[in-house]
């Protein structure tokens, strides 16, 4: 039987939930959420204070990041326009960090897309 695999990408995790309990009820049983990010690691636990000079890196303070590895990552993620706030995101489909990932039959494959696009989903 062929498949096809469908990834979407939401702004929350709430919205991703609701495709995926659709996509169950509808009858599809392979379905899976996650989280991505351009940067590692799960963000700041605490609130920074540049002052106090206890940042590990800009990239670390303005992006979120968490750069394990040593200083090298997080000197580039520091280049990067959205550390300085100089850059202007205004496309709204550059903040879905939630992903939905479907498996579906072939000749459902249209079905289960509609059914993610409906709820918010890009596809």
């Amino acid at each position: 039987m062929k498949e096809r695999n469908i990834l979407s990408g939401f702004h929350t995790e709430e919205d991703a939930s609701k495709a995926a309990d659709a996509l169950r009820q509808a009858g599809f049983s392979i379905v899976q959420i996650d989280r991505v990010g351009q940067f590692p690691g799960d963000g700041n636990e605490s609130i920074m204070n540049p002052i106090s000079g206890e940042i590990p890196s800009l990239g670390s303070m303005t992006l979120a990041g968490d750069f394990p590895n040593g200083r090298d990552a997080s000197i580039l993620a520091a280049a990067s326009p959205d550390a300085s706030g100089m850059a202007d995101r205004g496309d709204d489909n550059l903040n879905r960090s939630v992903l939905l990932t479907a498996v579906v039959p072939e000749e459902r494959g249209d079905e289960a897309t509609q059914i993610i696009t409906s709820l918010g989903g890009m596809v």
